[in-house]
């Protein structure tokens, strides 16, 4: 038989090898880049649906590796530790409003407002091609998860629930 001088480690070895040259070319920059790869030295930009309370820890577990970008709170007194922190980024009031006006420069959303609003926050970023990443509970309702999975299939981005 032609398959008894081939041990399982070869095989290995070779379909590893095999996977590890992309399609559009043999690891040049150029040709990853085109495949839309970012390098992890790049930085994402990350905008907030919520900046007081548990909002603060995601935005804090986020703020040394990565670019917050906008800030988005509707008590400002709840925000208000936060704002002080991070005076640069925009603030916002209106979720809806910080997506239209920064929507270009955010590659990602964190959503930590209260519970009935996650689904309907999350659905607006993913409907303009933003990865959510969404404090627990997801959503209320199975319907509403259903819309969330089909949202994040549709528009191809990546979701997390905390």
């Amino acid at each position: 038989m032609a398959f008894d001088r081939i041990s399982r480690r070869h095989f290995f070895y070779g379909s590893l090898l095999a996977g590890a040259i992309p399609a559009a070319g043999f690891g040049s920059t150029p040709s990853l880049k085109a495949l839309g790869y970012k390098s992890p030295n790049e930085k994402l930009n990350i905008a907030s649906i919520g900046a007081g309370g548990k909002a603060e820890n995601d935005i804090h577990g986020c703020a040394p590796t990565e670019n917050m970008v906008a800030l988005c709170d509707v008590d400002d007194k709840q925000a208000a530790k936060i704002y002080k922190e991070f005076e640069k980024p925009p603030k916002y009031k209106d979720f809806r409003k910080m997506l239209d006006k920064e929507g270009k420069g955010i590659d990602a959303v964190i959503v930590t407002i209260p519970d009935h609003m996650h689904a309907t926050a999350a659905l607006h970023c993913m409907e303009r091609g933003k990865h959510v990443y969404v404090q627990k509970p997801l959503c209320r309702t199975v319907k509403e998860a259903h819309m969330l999975m089909d949202a994040a299939n549709k528009y191809k981005v990546a979701t997390q629930m905390g």
